[in-house]
Parts: C-alpha cells; structure tokens; sequence
C-alpha cells in the first residue's frame, strides 16, 4: 500500500518533504501539482502545503484553482493534508480549502485528516507533555500517525440509520423543503430520523474543565443534561451518517446548530466518530453556501472526527418563502444527492 503525495513548491516545502518522505511505505511518491491531476483516480493521497511568511504559496493556488475547476479529477481518492506556517496563521484555513476543492472533486478525506504546525510549534506543546517530548518530535508523531491511519483507513459500512439535524421552521423553510426532495432518493430501506434543535432544546457549552466534561463524556452524558443527552446524544451513536440542515442567513451555520457542535464535545471524549459520514444541505438567501460547508468540515471533519465522503455537500440558493422548489432541475438534483447518499 502506498501514497501519492502532492506538495506544491517553494521555499519552504523542502523541511515539509524532509520530515514526510522517511513515514512513507515503499511506492510511495511525491508530485507536484504543476504535473496535473490526470491518473490519480482511486488513489491514496497526502496533500501537503508549506506557508511562507504570508501564509500563502503560490503553487498551491494553482492547486486549489485546478481541483474547483475538475469536478471529476479526484474520483475514488482517500486523502489527509498536512499544513506548515512560518507564522502562526492562516494554516487551518488554507486546510479547510482545500479539502472543500478537493471533496468537490470526488476525494473523500478520512475522520480528522488535518494535521497543522504553526511556526513556533506552539499548538503542540500539549501533545508534546503528553508523551513526554518537545513540540517537533510531537508533531513528528503526529504526521506519523496520520500517515498511518490514511494507508490503513477502512471502508465505511452501508448508511443503515441517518440522522437529520435542523434547527428551522417547517412551514417557511427553503431547508427543510430542500431535505424532503433528497429524502425522495434515499434507498427506502434506510431508517431516517429527524431532530429540530429550536426553541431552547440545546443550550450552548458553557465550558467546564477537561476533567469534569471527560467525566460526564464517558458515562454518555454531560454536566448540563437536558435534550441534547436524553434524545441528540443517543441518536448521534445510533446513525451511520449525521445530515447537517443549514439555513444560512449570516454567512455562518444557526445558533443551535453551533451548540449542538460545542455539546457534541463530551460525547467526543468518550468515542471518536471515525465510523460515521457527513453531509450537508445549505440553502442561502443570497450566496456564501461554500462558508458554511467549510464550517461543517472544520467543526465536524476536521475536529470531531466524522468522516467526509466525496462531495459530502448540496448548496443551493433561495430566497423567498417557497422559491426552493421552483429552482430548475431542483427535484433531479435533489434526488441525485439522496442517492448518492445511499451509495
């Protein structure tokens, strides 16, 4: 088993290749996005991005500009990324980008695929106390096992249970409108299962220590109870796939809909969701659907672990109360995506 590598070039990426190239198994290769993205369908791949002081790299925007205009150039692909900075920005951003260009392509990226290290290696001073090293041998450690988990990632199981999350009201909600012409193509054998998080159902994470949220995570529960532990944590375990609703008004996912990922986080502490797909609906009044994809890969992706399939993401745009259904080729689209689901 073995990994392609695409690493853009520049000035820094020479100290990225270095400490990648020993972690690789044999067959392994890099290549540079300048050769294309031709052959690489069904393949393995590490994209790995090293920032200048910028934040930028200009081969890498040639990247990124290939991948959103290929929508079929990463078909088949399992991927992870890791980024590197001079200085302490901009990393996850530019990680977060491109697994959105990369997924639009047809690459799916396993549960937690990013692994980032800013200039002064500051955000692994944790990692680097809990094994008892310094901050480079930590990240070292932690490209490793990534490495690791990219060439030995499993198949996902068949989507038996599926978990619809909303925090929208029916009866005006191009959203929920949307959900119901998806739901026309799931396989009718799939057990569908839907939460309207409104009204006060999930209060927000009002931040307890790691050892107090550590100890109510792994009795299945968390300090301040209510719905979100007696109905949403129980049906977050049970599903195979969890189906974000957003409405996006503000260029950002809903209030609710961002505690429920905050909460989600004592849950976290007891199992990881590397077994579990996302998707994601996002119906915006004017444009910015693409924001709140993004959104959705770091809360859920990148951090909680969830597994992101190839093109995990609808965007659609409606403004006025019931104009969704009346978009051309809408109910085809819908559907479409419902299947894909189920496949």
């Amino acid at each position: 088993m073995s990994l392609t590598v695409l690493l853009p070039e520049n000035e820094y990426s020479h100290r990225l290749r270095g400490m990648i190239a020993p972690l690789l198994p044999a067959g392994s290769a890099f290549r540079a996005p300048e050769e294309g993205l031709a052959g690489l369908e069904g393949q393995k791949l590490l994209f790995a991005v090293a920032l200048d002081k910028g934040g930028c790299n200009p081969s890498y925007y040639s990247l990124l500009s290939r991948l959103r205009r290929d929508a079929q150039s990463l078909d088949g692909c399992q991927a992870a990324v890791v980024v590197t900075g001079v200085g302490e920005l901009y990393t996850k951003d530019v990680a977060r980008d491109l697994v959105l260009a990369a997924n639009m392509a047809g690459c799916a990226f396993i549960g937690r695929p990013l692994v980032e290290a800013t200039g002064s290696l500051r955000n692994f001073r944790v990692q680097a106390q809990i094994h008892g090293t310094d901050e480079r041998s930590a990240f070292r450690l932690a490209l490793e096992e990534l490495i690791d988990r990219l060439l030995y990632w499993p198949a996902p199981p068949k989507i038996k249970k599926l978990l619809a999350l909303h925090a929208s009201v029916r009866s005006t909600s191009n959203t929920l409108a949307l959900w119901e012409l998806v739901k026309a193509g799931l396989d009718p054998d799939t057990e569908v299962r839907e939460l309207c998080l409104r009204n006060g159902t999930v209060a927000d994470c009002n931040g307890c220590t790691y050892t107090t949220c550590l100890h109510f995570g792994e009795q299945g529960g968390c300090f301040y109870g209510g719905p979100m532990v007696d109905e949403v944590f129980p049906a977050v375990r049970e599903c195979d796939a969890l189906v974000m609703l957003c409405a996006n008004y503000n260029d950002a996912l809903a209030a609710n809909l961002t505690a429920f990922v905050n909460r989600l986080t004592a849950l976290f502490r007891q199992s990881r969701f590397y077994d579990k797909r996302l998707y994601g609906l996002v119906v915006s009044g004017y444009s910015g659907g693409d924001l709140l994809a993004r959104q959705l890969i770091s809360a859920l992706n990148m951090n909680k672990s969830f597994y992101l399939p190839p093109r995990f993401c609808m965007l659609e745009t409606a403004n006025e109360k019931g104009s969704l259904v009346k978009l051309p080729g809408i109910a085809q689209r819908a559907a479409a995506f419902g299947q894909h689901i189920s496949e």
